[in-house]
């Protein structure tokens, strides 16, 4: 782990990886076009109001306010980067596929990538496995993004989205 977990200024929970060999079979059919020496993976988790795992008109408009905090993080951070020259994508939490790179159509499991990177929990809940949060439980929303970006680079670009979006 090259950053622990950290908040930014509303609360969003970021670190910062090397992509691990035990993990890069499954980045490198994401992104297939991709070499992954140099390659960081930014996991986050933004708590939720609600348990994400009910259905509901309540979790669905909690799952869209998330969705769109992150994708206004991850799309800032990954254009700022790739404005000085450094590869950058972040995964579409829906999908589960890339935003900017398209080439692939393999998914990345959030669920997974916390398992690998920071040892988190996980429970069953029907037919798929949720991410137990440490703090949270399962009222956690996963999101990652993706860099090939010094890692100086990387933090001066989250820096800059906490700094444009700062609430």
């Amino acid at each position: 782990m090259l950053k622990p977990v950290t908040a930014t200024l509303w609360g969003m929970e970021y670190s910062i990886h090397e992509c691990p060999k035990t993990h890069r079979d499954d980045v490198a059919s994401i992104f297939p076009q991709e070499d992954m020496q140099g390659m960081l993976i930014v996991p986050t988790c933004q708590k939720s109001d609600v348990n994400l795992v009910g259905w509901g008109e309540q979790a669905d408009v909690e799952k869209d306010r998330l969705l769109e905090r992150f994708v206004q993080f991850a799309s800032c951070v990954c254009e700022w980067l790739m404005d000085k020259g450094y590869w950058a994508d972040y995964i579409d939490p829906c999908s589960g596929l890339p935003m900017i790179h398209k080439n692939g159509n393999n998914v990345y499991g959030e669920v997974q990538g916390l398992v690998t990177l920071l040892g988190y929990q996980t429970q069953n809940a029907g037919c798929c496995k949720i991410i137990l949060h440490p703090k949270w439980g399962s009222s956690v929303y996963p999101a990652s993004f993706f860099t090939k970006a010094p890692l100086h680079e990387l933090e001066n670009a989250i820096r800059h989205a906490e700094t444009v979006l700062a609430p």
